[in-house]
């Protein structure tokens, strides 16, 4: 995909997060004087060709209390680390889950999911949870801990600040 004018309005216009309004992209369409319909049919476009990856929530996990956050890694079997991948990802106390490539022999791991809580006691826990879903398919796992919030921003276009 090629993107015009517009496009890059739309993206630089949008690099920092929607509007907290209820009508978000309403609200972009006035910046830009577009209608909101122009605005969500371009950005929709956009994801399909996977210029935009996702649109989605990026809350800071400290300001909401949770400090202990800590990226706990997983060594399954691959033949069921899709399936039980998901099923960690739909854990309420998990904010991202992937499948990675393991990096052998010096990192074992191919599922990662994001853990949050108020203590690591309490992040501990739900890793023992999750440690429990996943069974006997799971021969080891580690957890790596925040330990400062790193600066969060949308996507950035090349050429532009």
């Amino acid at each position: 995909m090629t993107l015009d004018a517009t496009d890059r309005r739309i993206l630089k216009a949008t690099a920092s997060g929607l509007p907290l309004t209820p009508h978000p992209f309403e609200e972009v369409g006035r910046w830009l004087f577009l209608p909101e319909n122009e605005v969500i049919a371009r950005m929709q476009a956009m994801q399909d060709d996977g210029v935009i990856r996702r649109v989605a929530v990026a809350p800071n996990h400290y300001a909401l209390g949770m400090a202990a956050n800590g990226m706990s890694v997983w060594d399954l079997d691959d033949p069921v680390a899709e399936t039980l991948g998901a099923r960690v990802g739909a854990l309420a106390f998990v904010s991202h889950c992937y499948l990675r490539p393991r990096a052998l022999p010096d990192w074992p791991y191919n599922l990662f999911a994001m853990l949050h809580g108020k203590t690591r006691d309490e992040v501990e826990a739900k890793r023992a949870e999750v440690a429990a879903l996943l069974g006997d398919a799971c021969r080891s796992h580690d957890i790596l801990y925040s330990t400062r919030i790193l600066k969060k921003t949308g996507m950035r276009l090349a050429g532009e600040g």
